[in-house]
């Protein structure tokens, strides 16, 4: 499902955190700005991991770090599959293993 609007910039995102740590609620805070409650909540809760405040999640550095790692491991995993086709293709071009014994 995409997206209705575009995310909000980082810099939005932390004068909405400076007021809330200010003292404002989200509540108060979605009702003067565009974003919802829950958003500001989730922002805020990030923000407190990101600084090593809670401890019940994924710092954003952390969740980055997983998304490349899995990225990488995708392009790993398809080059492996390619390699041991076209091994498996060679050795059957060589006469190493016969046409029927390969089951890739």
């Amino acid at each position: 499902m995409p997206r209705s609007r575009p995310p909000y910039p980082p810099e939005f995102r932390r004068q909405i955190i400076e007021l809330s740590q200010a003292g404002r609620n989200p509540e108060e805070l979605a009702k003067e700005f565009e974003p919802t409650a829950k958003t500001i909540r989730n922002w805020i809760s990030q923000s407190q991991r990101d600084q090593g405040q809670r401890p019940d999640g994924l710092s954003s550095t952390e969740r980055v770090e997983i998304t490349r790692l899995r990225r990488e491991n995708k392009q790993l995993r398809l080059a492996r599959e390619m390699l041991s086709k076209a091994a498996a293709g060679f050795a059957r071009e060589t006469g190493s293993i016969s046409e029927s014994s390969s089951t890739l």
